[in-house]
């Protein structure tokens, strides 16, 4: 019987197996199949507290993990299958294998969505990016595209100007989605070009190993060409790791965790942090916050039980 299981090893997941550990709780870690979430996809951390001169983000994640571990976490690789919330114990079954919890915290993040090329995956963190403002700093004065068309791609392509030369949104339509509020900033600031009915066809150089340029290809005409740019920023959503909660936790319409108080859902020991419960923010280190508020707000609940 665990005190505490924890779902997911990025910087929520670890960040409450250090305060689980610290606790005495003992906490089981299951890392899932991308152990260390997102930020094992970037490079350089520039905005992570107390890396003065930035920190690898596998790095970062690889202290994280050992830090937990000096403190008494139990780390398990592996993917969970199912989660069982209807009774206590909770139970968290991985293949044919079963680990009964009094609680449990879901920190299994969320994914971004990317379009399915071979090399935006081959050339992420080296050009290709997922977040502007974990990675805008490093584009000042290059050209950067942007795929999307919604409120977010605009958010970010608004940020981007502030360090890039020009900012080219790409959408695969004649309008966008955005709010017409966000519509109106974009269209105002000087730096921002469009292209309509546009796809990304292919990240070039992946023999370079950096982003050179985008090839741009037209939907209405088929015709390609193209775009000399240094960077290349995927926005067009996230999809929230909740398939294992889903009709046992509540979520909201665009299937994040909902949370009360804290990190509590509405199973009562069940708590969430970092993205799967947040869709505003999305940083490592207000993750890595949530991560401690779970792990306190466990260690009451399980007070609680005593």
């Amino acid at each position: 019987m665990r005190n505490v299981i924890i779902i997911g090893s990025g910087p929520a997941g670890l960040t409450a197996a250090l305060y689980a550990a610290r606790a005495n709780l003992a906490p089981l870690v299951i890392e899932g199949l991308e152990s260390g979430g997102q930020l094992m996809l970037t490079t350089m951390v520039e905005n992570f507290p107390g890396h003065r001169d930035g920190v690898m983000g596998p790095d970062l994640m690889t202290e994280m993990r050992a830090q937990a571990e000096r403190f008494g976490a139990e780390i398990m690789s592996g993917d969970v299958t199912a989660i069982e919330l209807g009774s206590q114990p909770f139970s968290v079954r991985l293949g044919d294998q079963v680990e009964q919890t009094k609680s449990l915290i879901v920190a299994t993040g969320a994914s971004a969505r990317l379009l399915g090329l071979a090399s935006e995956r081959t050339l992420m963190g080296h050009g290709v990016s997922t977040c502007a403002t974990c990675d805008g700093y490093f584009f000042r004065d290059k050209p950067i595209v942007v795929i999307g068309g919604g409120d977010t791609a605009l958010e970010e392509a608004i940020f981007l100007t502030k360090f890039a030369s020009q900012v080219t949104v790409l959408h695969r339509r004649d309008q966008l989605r955005a709010s017409k509020v966000m519509q109106d900033k974009a269209f105002a600031n000087p730096k921002i070009v469009f292209e309509w009915d546009t796809e990304l066809a292919e990240v070039e150089d992946v023999d370079q190993g950096v982003v050179t340029a985008a090839v741009l290809r037209n939907k209405k005409t088929g015709a390609t060409k193209e775009l000399p740019v240094e960077g290349v920023f995927i926005a067009i959503g996230h999809t929230p790791n909740t398939g294992l909660v889903k009709g046992q936790l509540d979520l909201d319409d665009n299937g994040y965790i909902v949370v009360g108080e804290g990190t509590r859902t509405n199973v009562p020991g069940v708590f969430a942090c970092g993205d799967v419960q947040d869709h505003v923010y999305r940083q490592a280190i207000t993750a890595a916050g949530t991560g401690c508020m779970a792990a306190i707000d466990a260690e009451r609940y399980l007070e609680g039980l005593e």
